[in-house]
């Protein structure tokens, strides 16, 4: 049977009420340890692009439930990391791969998850964390304090700055998860949420909040995107009129967050690119 069909027949199981961790045998967890090899190595991911347009991203529903089934199936332990004693259903990922591949991730505060896949060349700065089901394209920076949610797929030489929040969407498994295409950089602070999807090449300011509630007013395509931002933006929050208008509780009107999107200009890319230094 292939990796796809084990996951399909073992959650049918589950779902049926027919297995669960008490039950769940040897052979059984092994083929979720292969499961979590394979999103570890690349080789299965939570969504992929189905065409060239950036709203083409779709969810692998038999991947999340193969997420899923490593939680239900699976018994809670106490586990050790370093000196710091854990309770969680896996432990945390291996990372010997990482340095021939050139990987860096800096000590005391990255934490990968088992089933989270990292590119060659990435650099994990601490505090940061990658999630279960995350994949991170080669030669991605992930700054301090980042969080890289599960399912999240983000692109080859992305730059999440500082604090940046990459929300996760394991539930409901139709929901495609947050993506960030290649060559996306985002600045300090920024939150990425909802499967919201960032196009390639785009450069988001710092403390931006991408969510399908809030508009990208697009004044390149002049059009208005709720969920993603087109490929090769400038993207910025900008504030607009409430619907709620002149209200006795809000001196001059009231204002919601809205995000503005132009072209990428020279100098714009000039002033985000990353010093080779990081590489070396």
């Amino acid at each position: 049977m292939s990796l796809e069909s084990d996951v399909r027949e073992l959650w049918q199981r589950y779902d049926d009420g027919d297995l669960d961790a008490e039950s769940a045998t040897v052979d059984e967890l092994d083929q979720l340890d292969a499961f979590l090899d394979a999103l570890e190595a690349g080789e299965v991911r939570a969504a992929e692009k189905t065409g060239p347009d950036v709203t083409s991203w779709e969810a692998n529903e038999w991947v999340k439930r193969g997420i899923l089934l490593n939680f239900g199936l699976r018994e809670t332990l106490a586990r050790e990391y370093g000196d710091v004693r854990y309770h969680d259903v896996l432990p945390l990922r291996d990372t010997d791969d990482l340095g021939e591949r050139g990987t860096r991730n800096t000590p005391d505060g990255t934490v990968i998850r088992r089933g989270a896949h990292l590119g060659s060349d990435c650099i994990m700065m601490s505090p940061s964390f990658v999630n279960i089901g995350a994949s991170v394209g080669d030669g991605t920076l992930v700054d301090s304090c980042d969080t890289v949610g599960s399912c999240a797929q983000i692109g080859a030489d992305v730059k999440l700055g500082a604090n940046t929040l990459i929300g996760g969407v394991l539930e409901p498994v139709e929901d495609a998860p947050v993506v960030v295409e290649d060559g996306a950089a985002l600045g300090a602070g920024c939150r990425v949420t909802s499967g919201f999807v960032v196009g390639e090449n785009s450069i988001v300011g710092e403390n931006t909040l991408l969510t399908p509630r809030i508009p990208v007013y697009d004044l390149v395509d002049e059009e208005i995107y709720y969920g993603h931002l087109p490929a090769n933006r400038r993207a910025f929050t900008r504030f607009v009129e409430s619907s709620l208008g002149d209200h006795d509780l809000f001196a001059g009107g009231a204002y919601k967050p809205a995000v503005v999107a132009l072209d990428i200009e020279d100098d714009t890319l000039d002033a985000t690119r990353r010093e080779e230094a990081l590489r070396e």
